[in-house]
Formats: structure tokens, sequence, C-alpha cells
């Protein structure tokens, strides 16, 4: 079933302990209706995950990409690794809710997920809710610059 949401540019990437999850993901994006490009790992071989979450959140803080889906074995790794990138929000989303959350809420461009934590239709439905929502600002406006604000005090030391 295609979503309603207009088409999005996404970035997808991840370790080795999520390559087939990563591959399913790809996949289901696509038939969502939005441009995909996928970072790897394009094996199950060993990868430094952190090297893909930077490259990843580089490229959504560079404005080449709306939004992005990393995954490793548990999602808690990509997830620091993104948000080391200064203005990159990532959030670990192992349900829908939390996926909602994560874009109404939190203004979150990249939602993180665990392959080993997660089977596949989850993981799907997990990504299409934080694709076709959007931030809703109101409240959670203020918060987001709070954080924004303590950011960029920490860039400034």
């Amino acid at each position: 079933m295609l979503d309603a949401t207009p088409s999005l540019r996404i970035a997808v990437g991840g370790d080795e302990a999520a390559y087939e999850l990563k591959e399913i993901l790809v996949s289901h994006i696509r038939e969502l209706g939005h441009e995909v490009e996928d970072f790897g790992t394009f094996a199950a071989e060993p990868v430094l995950y952190p090297d893909v979450a930077f490259e990843v959140a580089t490229a959504i803080k560079e404005g080449r990409f709306d939004r992005a889906v990393l995954v490793c074995g548990t999602g808690i790794g990509v997830a620091i690794s993104a948000n080391k990138v200064t203005g990159i929000r990532a959030a670990q989303a192992h349900d829908t809710y939390s996926a909602a959350k994560a874009q109404t809420s939190n203004n979150a461009q990249i939602v993180t997920l665990g392959a080993r934590v997660v089977g596949p239709e989850l993981a799907k439905s997990i990504v299409s809710t934080f694709l076709s929502n959007t931030f809703s600002g109101g409240a959670s406006e203020l918060k987001i610059a709070r954080i924004t604000e303590y950011e960029s005090r920490l860039s400034d030391r």
C-alpha cells in the first residue's frame, strides 16, 4: 500500500548486524514512493557503524536528504553516533508510538532501529510511521529550541 505522504529523499545505512533488515527497509521505503540512497553496508561483513552513522547524519545536516533511517544490532550505537553531528536529532524507536513522537514532538531527522530488537514487519511499520508524520510545533517547538541553544553553547567551548 502506498503512503499518501509527499515523496521524501531518504538516506539509509547500517552495520553488518542489521544488513538484512536494511535491505528490507530500503525496498519498503521505495515502495512507499520515496527516493532512497543506501549508504551501506553492502554485505554482512563487519564495518564500524559510527562511520556509516556519521556519513548519513552529515548528509542530513548538509540538506541532501529530508530524513534518514539507521540500523544496527540494537539501534543504540547508530543513535549515539548520529547525535554527535551538530544539529542532528536521531531518535531510537522500537514501536510506532515512539516513531510518531520522534517526528511530531522532537522533529527528529533520523530514526534508528535495532535488527536484534524488532522484526522486519514491525520495522517497516516503524519506518512508515516515522516518514508519514511531521513536526507539530506547539509546546515542543520551545523544547527543540532549547536543545539547539544548549548545542550551540557546547560548540562554542
